[in-house]
């Protein structure tokens, strides 16, 4: 923080110096050059290395913004779909659960669905809305049984 801090107060007095005009005019009407004090560059020329740590950092900076966006971006449409996804389930369709599990839907509530995960024995589950990964099929009789 304190390299950046000093590399800004330089900045600061290459532009105070220029301002200042550390050139001379010569008996013919151009300008001679002098080596100022700090290696601050005479005016009306471009200071060394000193818009070098802008022109470095501008570039990472935009790029860094680009990658989030298109990372952001990605996650809130496939978000969007899973909860879509959710909430439009509804009775006798075929999930698979976060962890694996293979399920019809018996009832869906508000935060809650109940999945029968065996027809001979009529087991049923209890599980959390939101660990229903994927709708294997669609109920063919739209909730209607």
């Amino acid at each position: 923080m304190s390299e950046f801090l000093t590399l800004i107060a330089q900045e600061t007095a290459v532009g105070a110096a220029n301002e200042a005009g550390a050139g001379t005019t010569a008996t013919d009407g151009t300008t001679a050059v002098q080596q100022t004090p700090g290696g601050a560059a005479p005016s009306g020329q471009k200071p060394q290395g000193g818009g070098a740590f802008y022109e470095m950092i501008l570039p990472i900076v935009l790029m860094m913004g680009v990658f989030y966006w298109i990372m952001y971006r990605g996650n809130r449409k496939e978000r969007r779909k899973h909860d879509d996804m959710l909430n439009a389930l509804k009775r006798n369709d075929r999930v698979q659960t976060i962890g694996g599990i293979l399920g019809t839907v018996v009832e869906a509530r508000e935060n809650e669905v109940i999945l029968k995960v065996d027809e001979t024995s009529n087991v049923k589950l209890h599980f959390a809305r939101g660990a229903i990964k994927d709708v294997l099929s669609q109920s063919a009789t739209d909730g209607k049984s």
